[in-house]
């Protein structure tokens, strides 16, 4: 199969080589409605560039990498669909990496994506320390966090607002009358965690019913975690009416705990999680949650490093996103 050219792009659009260069790079003076022409026909023709060749030569290789904590969570399941989806309509590859937020494997990483000499990094996992990412900015790649923000970095950043969510969850919940209220929370080293614990706990201290320190746990990422976790506070003497859980995984284990202990959602006890994949959406009953815009906070973390690349030496911007309540069946007003 022959490999379709820059001059082939530019025979079938009508336009110049310059000009279907001008719309890879993100610059010129080009309509939106003629630089998505050129690209469609650019996927069409499934035209890339030489990667190799143009890092040769110093130049773009249009390719973006992706660090997320989990693959394999649906969250970042569908951060990466949305981030893969829109670096292709841009004409870019993307490099997804699962870190397990563990660090050794962010260095890892990392070195890899700078030998790949990918133009720009999106960063969805958890970095304690900036000196991880130094490598990354020594050589002036394009940076954008998604899901998390840390200004020390001086990186642009989308992220919902998280603590305005963990408020939403509170006041849904107190609205319903509950009173004794549980937090499943994210590790520490998690910030958009504790700023959803943080709103929600600020939320319910204003009415003077603040959790108490029994009722907040931190767990690993995963479901087997949120179940014990669960099932510890659901044992409890006066156990709580309600759950908080700041993820879908979590949710899902406490869910399964409930069942376990004989107990219904929501005539016992509700759940309210954060997120909003499709798990919360196919369990039984459906989760109400705090929702997140997971395609858009993909797309737009995408321009973030795209713009970066066309205009170096732009301040970072940081996008917060409103969250969104959305109500379903696992929340009620508590037993009497």
């Amino acid at each position: 199969m022959i490999r379709a050219t820059i001059y082939d792009v530019a025979r079938e659009a009508g336009v110049s080589i310059a000009t279907v260069s001008h719309v890879m790079n993100g610059k010129g003076k080009i309509s939106r409605e003629r630089r998505e022409e050129i690209l469609d026909i650019m996927q069409r023709l499934n035209y890339r560039p030489n990667a190799i060749a143009s890092a040769l030569a110093g130049k773009k290789t249009y390719t973006l990498g992706l660090l997320v904590p989990d693959i394999s969570n649906p969250f970042f399941a569908e951060i990466a669909r949305s981030v893969e989806d829109h670096g292709h309509q841009l004409g870019y590859s993307v490099i997804i990496c699962s870190t397990d937020n563990q660090e050794e494997k962010v260095k890892r990483y990392v070195s890899l994506l700078r030998q790949k000499q990918v133009d720009g990094v999106i960063i969805g996992t958890g970095v304690s320390h900036g000196e991880l990412l130094k490598p990354l900015q020594e050589h002036s790649l394009a940076i954008a966090l998604i899901a998390r923000d840390n200004p020390a970095l001086g990186a642009s950043s989308v992220r919902v607002h998280d603590l305005e969510g963990g408020r939403l969850a509170a006041e849904h919940l107190l609205h319903l009358g509950h009173r004794r209220l549980a937090v499943l929370a994210e590790h520490e080293r998690v910030t958009s965690s504790n700023e959803r614990v943080r709103g929600f706990v600020e939320a319910a201290a204003s009415l003077g019913l603040g959790p108490s320190p029994d009722y907040i746990a931190a767990c690993d990422h995963k479901i087997e975690d949120g179940y014990r976790r669960a099932k510890a506070m659901l044992e409890l003497e006066e156990r709580p009416t309600a759950l908080f859980c700041c993820n879908d995984l979590l949710a899902i284990g406490a869910l399964q705990a409930i069942r376990e202990l004989g107990l219904r959602v929501p005539e016992d006890c509700s759940v309210v999680s954060f997120d909003d994949t499709i798990l919360a959406r196919v369990t039984d009953p459906p989760l109400t949650v705090i929702a997140q815009p997971m395609e858009q906070m993909g797309r737009l973390a995408v321009d973030l490093v795209v713009r970066n690349l066309s205009s170096q030496g732009e301040p970072a911007q940081r996008i917060v996103l409103p969250p969104e309540l959305i109500i379903r069946r696992s929340t009620a007003p508590p037993p009497a």
